[in-house]
C-alpha cells in the first residue's frame, strides 16, 4: 500500500490558483505514482472479455437508416478497402454486427468515464454538475429578456443545443406537489428525488440497460439497499438519461450515510448544501462520443427540435449547436470569471484540452466525419507519418482480423498512412489510435490519466499518458480498443455528405444558371481546391508526403507546393479536374496537408496547442513526424490594448500549422472558421436556418471587411477579441475551500473584503471588456525546462502575481473606468507570460480577397459564382 504523505495544494479554482496567490493552502493526501493505479473494473476483478460490444440495432432509423440496407452497407466497406462486395460475402454477417456494434460504441459506451464526470462536479467550484444539465428542475434555469425561463426538456435544445432522447417526457410532479414539503422535493422517488426525464411506457425497453447481458461493475455500494431502497449494480451501458450522449450510473461511494444526508430539496435550492465539495451524489452520469457528434440531420431535420425522431438524427455531423457555457457551468453568473472564460465558446466549439490544460484558452469546432473511405484513400498518399516510442504502441488495422484488409494503411515496424482530424494534424498515429484518444479525453481510465496533470488548472508539469499503462492497468481501454475498429468500419459504411439538393426544399437555394454555375467552378479549382480537394493535379512536389516531406523537411515541401498552386499550369489542369462531371465523387474536399498559421493568418492558438508535443500528456497519440515539424517563423499578433502589431516567434516541433477543414455539406455546417467565428448563429437546425447562417457566414468570409470588429479596438486589430461582458471576479465557494477555512469566511470577509465575499474567495475585480485570453493564457511553466530558464520564469510569475494582487485590491469599490485604468498596468507583464498573446478571433482565410498579400482579390460576380458552387458540395 502506498504510504499516505501529505501534500499541499492552492485553495484557489482553476485560473485563480494560477493568477492570484492567496497564501492559503489545503493539505490532502499524495496521490499515488502514475502507473501503479488499476481501474474501477480491473480493481472489481473484470476483464474485457466482460464487456463485449452491444449487437442490438437499436438505433437503425440514424443515419439514413442505411443499417436497414445491408447490402449498401457491404458495398460502401468493400469500396473502403479496395475490393468487390462480392469478396466479402463470407464475412458479411460479421461485418454487418461490427456495423452495429461501431455506432452503439460511439452512442452509448462511456467506458468508465462516469467516474472522470463525478469528479469534475467536486472539482469545477460549484460550475459543472451534469445531474443539474439532466434536470427539468425550476431552479436550473435561465434569464432572457427579463424573463426567467426553465432550463428543461422543453427547451433543451433551444438553451444547451443538446438532443432530447425520442421515446422520454420531462419529469412532471403532481399538480399539488409543495416542493419544500415533499420528502423527495416533487422529484421521482425512484431516482432519489431527482427532476429526470422519464421514459415513455409506450416504448420499448432501452436494450443497453439489460444488466443480465451487460452486468455492470459490482463495486461500492452497488447492489445493496441504501435508505429502504435499491441500489442496483445496473448495466455497463447505464441507463438512458433523456439526452442522447449521457448515460446514468448508480455511485458506488453513495453509501448509507451519504443516503442520510441526501436532499433533492437543498440539492437544487440550497447553495451551501450543492456547493459542498464533499456532496455524494446518488448517480454519477456517463459521456459516449456521441454526446458531441450527434445532431439533427441536415437533409432530414426534425420537425420539432425540441422532439426529434431518430430518423431526424445522424452520428457524425458534430455538435455544431452545443453552448459549452449553459452545458458545463449550470449556474449562469457573468461575475463570475470562469463563466466568462467557457463564455468564450461559441455555439459547436470546444476546448478539448481544457481538463489536461495546456494554459491556452482555445475553443474549437468539433469535427463532422465525412467520406471515411475517399479520406482514407488520401491518407495512402499523402498521409505517411513515423512512429517512434511509445506512438509505436498504438493499435492498427492489421491487428483485427476484421479490418485486416485495411492493413496497406500501417507498414510495420514504424510507418503509417493517416487521416488527419484534430485541426492541428497532432494525431498523426493512425484511424484507431486517434479513437482511442478520443476516449481518454473524456474520462476513460481517469485514475491514471488525472494523474499526470494538474486538471484544469495546470501549474505542474505534464507527462505522458503511456499506452502500455493502459493496457496493463486498465480494463475499460482494453475493452475499448477492441471495439474501435468496430466503430472506424460504422463510420466507414454511414458517414456520407448531407447534400442540399436532397434536403427538403433545398433546390430553391441552389442556381440554375449554368454559366454561373461553371464560373463557380473555375474559380475554385484557381483559388480553393489545392487546399480543399484531394483530387489535384499529380505528380505534385509535395502530395506524395514522404521522405524528405516528413518531419523536418515539411516545411520547404509545403513552400515548393504552395508556389506551384499559383502557375498557370497548375491552374489550368485544376480547372480540368473540376469541370470533369465526376468531380465530387469520392472527394474529401481536403488536401488534410499541414498548412502554415503564417499564410492562414487565422488566429494562433489552435496550432500553439502543446497537448500532443514531445513529453505531453498526448505524446504517445502523435507521430515523430509531427514532433519534428520545423517552425513556421515569425507571427504578427496585436497589442490587446492598442492593437499595435509585433512579431512573435512560432515554436516548432509540431506547432504552427492547421489541417484544412473539408467542404462536405459546407450548406450545413456555418458559422466558420476553426472556431466558427465568421457568421450568425442559428440555432433550429432547419434548412432554412442552416441557409440563413451560411449567407451570412459565406459573405464574411468572402468580405472580410464586413466581419464582426472589435468593440475597443475596431479597424487597428484584424478581427474582435474574446471580452468579458461583465466585472467579474475569480471565485471560490466556501463549500470548496479547506475545511480549516470555512468556518473562518465570515470574520475573513470583514478583514479581507478584497478577498472573501460573503460566499467563499473572490478576487477581482476584472473590468468589464478585459480581454479573457489575457488571463487564461497566462504560461505558470517555462517553455524551456533548463534551470536557468525556469527560475527566471518563476521570477517573473511571482512579480506578476504580486503586482496583480496590489493593484486589484486597489480596484475593489472602484467604478469601471476607474478599474480599467488600474487593470491597463497588469497588461504588458501578462502579455509577456502569455503562451498564446493573438487576442484576434475571427481572423484569417483571406485567400481570394483583398486581404491576401500574394494574389490579387476576386471580383464580386466571381465571388458569388464560387457561392453557387459551394452550396452544391
Amino acid at each position: 500500500m502506498i504510504a499516505k504523505e501529505r501534500t499541499c495544494r492552492s485553495t484557489l479554482a482553476a485560473l485563480a490558483c494560477l493568477v492570484f496567490t492567496t497564501g492559503f493552502w489545503a493539505c490532502k493526501e499524495k496521490p499515488p505514482e502514475p502507473g501503479t493505479v488499476k481501474d474501477e473494473a480491473l480493481a472489481a476483478g473484470r476483464t474485457s472479455e466482460s464487456f463485449p460490444g452491444a449487437d442490438e440495432d437499436y438505433f437503425a432509423d440514424m443515419d439514413y437508416g442505411v443499417s436497414k440496407k445491408p447490402d449498401e452497407v457491404i458495398r460502401r466497406i468493400a469500396e473502403a478497402v479496395g475490393v468487390s462486395p462480392d469478396d466479402l460475402d463470407d464475412d458479411k454477417e460479421a461485418y454487418l454486427k461490427s456495423f452495429v456494434v461501431g455506432r452503439n460504441n460511439w452512442n452509448v459506451w462511456s467506458g468508465g468515464n462516469d467516474r472522470f464526470w463525478d469528479y469534475m462536479a467536486n472539482n469545477t467550484f460549484g460550475a459543472m454538475d451534469l445531474l443539474k444539465t439532466l434536470s427539468s428542475h425550476p431552479k436550473v434555469s435561465y434569464e432572457y429578456g427579463g424573463k426567467e425561463y426553465e432550463a428543461s426538456r422543453d427547451r433543451r435544445w433551444y438553451w444547451y443545443g443538446l438532443v432530447n432522447e425520442p421515446c422520454f417526457s420531462k419529469w412532471r410532479p403532481a399538480a399539488d406537489c409543495d416542493p419544500a414539503k415533499d420528502k423527495w422535493a416533487c422529484g421521482n422517488p425512484d431516482r432519489w428525488g431527482l427532476w429526470l426525464d422519464v421514459r415513455d411506457p409506450d416504448c420499448p425497453p432501452d436494450p443497453f440497460e439489460n444488466a443480465d447481458k451487460y452486468a455492470g461493475v459490482k463495486t461500492g455500494s452497488r447492489g445493496k439497499q441504501l435508505a429502504g431502497k435499491d441500489h442496483p449494480v445496473g448495466s455497463y451501458y447505464g441507463d438512458a438519461t433523456g439526452i442522447l450522449g449521457l448515460r446514468l450510473f448508480t455511485n458506488p461511494a453513495f453509501d448509507e450515510a451519504a443516503a442520510k444526508h441526501w436532499n433533492p430539496y437543498r440539492y437544487y435550492y440550497d447553495p451551501d448544501y450543492y456547493n459542498d465539495k464533499k456532496l455524494v451524489r446518488p448517480y454519477r452520469v456517463g459521456m459516449s462520443c456521441g454526446f458531441c457528434h450527434i445532431g439533427p440531420n441536415p437533409a432530414n431535420p426534425p420537425a420539432d427540435p425540441e422532439n426529434p425522431k431518430y430518423e431526424n438524427l445522424n452520428s457524425n455531423p458534430g455538435a455544431q449547436y452545443f453552448w459549452i457555457d449553459r452545458i458545463f457551468f449550470w449556474n449562469q453568473d457573468a461575475s463570475n470569471f470562469s463563466w466568462q472564460l467557457f463564455h468564450t465558446s461559441p455555439p459547436g466549439a470546444l476546448d478539448t484540452s481544457f481538463v489536461s490544460t495546456d494554459n491556452i484558452n482555445n475553443p474549437r469546432t468539433m469535427n463532422a466525419v465525412y467520406s471515411i473511405a475517399p479520406r482514407l484513400s488520401d491518407a495512402a498518399r499523402w498521409g505517411q507519418e513515423k512512429l517512434a516510442g511509445g506512438s509505436l504502441d498504438n493499435a492498427q488495422f492489421n491487428d483485427y482480423p476484421r479490418t485486416a484488409p485495411l492493413s496497406e494503411f500501417f507498414d510495420p515496424p514504424d510507418t503509417v498512412y493517416v487521416p488527419r482530424v484534430l485541426k492541428d494534424g497532432a494525431d498523426s498515429v493512425g484511424t484507431l489510435g486517434a479513437l482511442n484518444r478520443v476516449y481518454l479525453n473524456i474520462g476513460l481510465f481517469s485514475e491514471e490519466w488525472l494523474l499526470h496533470f494538474k486538471p484544469l488548472i495546470g501549474g505542474k508539469p505534464i507527462t505522458p499518458i503511456p499506452i502500455k499503462t493502459a493496457r496493463k492497468n486498465s480494463t475499460y481501454w482494453n475493452a475499448n480498443e477492441e471495439q474501435t475498429p468496430d466503430v472506424a468500419i460504422f463510420f466507414v459504411a454511414s458517414a456520407e455528405p448531407d447534400y442540399l439538393i436532397n434536403a427538403p426544399g433545398g433546390a430553391a437555394y441552389l442556381t440554375e444558371d449554368e454559366a454561373t454555375l461553371t464560373r463557380g467552378k473555375e474559380v475554385f479549382a484557381e483559388r480553393c481546391a489545392r487546399c480543399h480537394s484531394s483530387k489535384v493535379p499529380e505528380p505534385t512536389p509535395l502530395m506524395d508526403a514522404r521522405g524528405d516531406c516528413m518531419g523536418g523537411g515539411y516545411l520547404d515541401c509545403w513552400n515548393r507546393y504552395w508556389e506551384w498552386t499559383k502557375t498557370d499550369e497548375f491552374k489550368a489542369r485544376m480547372k480540368e479536374i473540376v469541370l470533369a462531371p465526376d468531380f465530387l465523387e469520392d472527394n474529401f474536399l481536403s488536401t488534410e496537408l499541414r498548412v502554415p498559421v503564417t499564410l492562414l493568418e487565422t488566429n494562433a492558438c489552435s496550432p500553439l496547442a502543446t497537448n500532443a508535443i514531445a513529453g505531453d500528456i498526448w505524446d504517445n497519440f502523435s507521430s515523430q513526424s509531427y514532433k519534428e515539424l520545423p517552425s513556421v517563423g515569425k507571427y504578427t499578433v496585436h497589442h490587446p490594448t492598442t492593437g499595435e502589431p509585433r512579431e512573435y516567434d512560432m515554436p516548432g516541433g509540431g506547432r504552427g500549422y492547421t489541417r484544412p477543414a473539408s467542404l462536405i455539406s459546407l450548406w450545413s455546417t456555418a458559422p466558420y472558421l476553426l472556431n466558427n467565428s465568421v457568421g450568425e448563429f442559428k440555432w433550429e437546425g432547419s434548412v432554412e436556418a442552416r441557409m440563413a447562417s451560411f449567407d451570412d457566414s459565406i459573405k464574411k468570409m468572402l468580405w472580410p471587411e464586413t466581419r464582426v470588429k472589435d468593440p475597443v479596438l475596431g479597424d487597428k486589430v484584424p478581427g474582435y477579441f474574446y471580452r468579458t461582458t461583465d466585472t467579474s471576479y475569480l471565485t471560490v465557494p466556501a463549500g470548496f475551500l479547506p475545511d480549516f477555512l470555512q468556518p473562518l469566511v465570515g470574520p475573513l470577509h470583514r478583514w479581507l473584503p478584497w478577498l472573501f465575499g460573503d460566499g467563499g474567495v473572490r478576487i477581482g475585480p476584472i473590468p468589464k471588456g478585459t480581454p479573457v485570453n489575457l488571463i487564461a493564457n497566462l504560461n505558470p511553466l517555462s517553455e524551456d525546462r533548463s534551470l536557468k530558464a525556469r527560475l527566471e520564469h518563476g521570477k517573473k510569475l511571482l512579480k506578476l502575481l504580486h503586482k496583480v494582487k496590489h493593484d486589484l485590491k486597489q480596484a475593489e469599490g472602484k467604478s469601471d473606468e476607474e478599474a480599467r485604468e488600474i487593470f491597463a498596468d497588469l497588461v504588458d507583464p501578462l502579455v509577456e507570460l502569455s503562451k498564446c498573446p493573438d487576442y484576434s478571433v475571427n481572423r484569417g482565410h483571406y485567400f481570394g480577397t483583398d486581404r491576401f498579400r500574394e494574389e490579387p482579390g476576386l471580383k464580386d460576380e466571381d465571388k458569388y459564382a464560387l457561392i453557387g458552387f459551394l452550396k452544391t458540395l
